[in-house]
């Protein structure tokens, strides 16, 4: 699990992302925590450096830890990137499920999904791009597939309670990452300027013309 950190050293240095630096009075890493740090840690360096910048090193020295510790549990750069990406696909899901609490109906359910998928680019762009538009994780890792399968899965049921079928869950699906990925990237110039109650009434508008029997009212 790699060499033992001297005293004097902090194990997390995940500042970045507000996490506590508990130093080696306490006891070290279990298996489980090791394994968080590193991927919290490779979450900060993707959306530093980008895949193209990312490396087991970096990430290693991110979190305070041997270089040898992610290749521990990774094997190599692609092992850590799609263990990353498995982890995204639970907190896209998560995010959704989020947004979903409080729905009056399966239609507002849906929308809130919508709603959901962008919450989530916005947050955490680099892990959207990783999982939607990245070819470095190995898709066909079975954690990898239970993952987005559970994703994919939600959207179909979310379609299916409105009684669609796979045109409308193209439709959904389509519309909610377009959105999302031209936020992301500061493209949709239509919403810039409003408050977030006026972007979120025409995302909704939007997302109700794609849903089954919708009229875009």
């Amino acid at each position: 699990m790699g060499r033992k950190v001297a005293p004097s050293r902090k194990i997390f240095t995940l500042e970045r992302l507000g996490a506590k630096c508990p130093d080696m009075t306490e006891k070290p890493y279990h298996h489980g925590d090791l394994r968080a740090a590193l991927l919290a840690a490779a979450e900060a360096e993707l959306t530093e450096k980008g895949v193209e910048g990312f490396s087991l090193r970096s990430v290693a020295k991110r979190a305070g830890v041997s270089h040898a510790a992610p290749a521990h549990h990774f094997g190599d750069t692609n092992g850590l990137l799609t263990a990353l990406a498995t982890e995204g696909f639970t907190k896209f899901q998560d995010t959704l499920d989020a947004r979903e609490v409080g729905a009056i109906d399966d239609r507002d359910r849906a929308v809130r999904a919508g709603l959901g998928y962008l919450e989530f680019a916005l947050a955490r762009p680099a892990l959207f791009r990783l999982i939607f538009s990245s070819s470095r994780p190995d898709f066909a890792a079975p954690d990898l597939v239970a993952a987005a399968n559970r994703a994919y899965q939600h959207l179909v049921g979310l379609v299916a309670s409105l009684g669609g079928g796979e045109t409308d869950i193209i439709a959904l699906w389509a519309t909610s990452h377009g959105i999302a990925d031209l936020s992301a990237d500061r493209r949709m110039q239509v919403l810039q300027g409003k408050t977030q109650k006026e972007r979120e009434a025409m995302i909704r508008a939007v997302l109700q013309r794609c849903l089954p029997g919708g009229t875009g009212s």
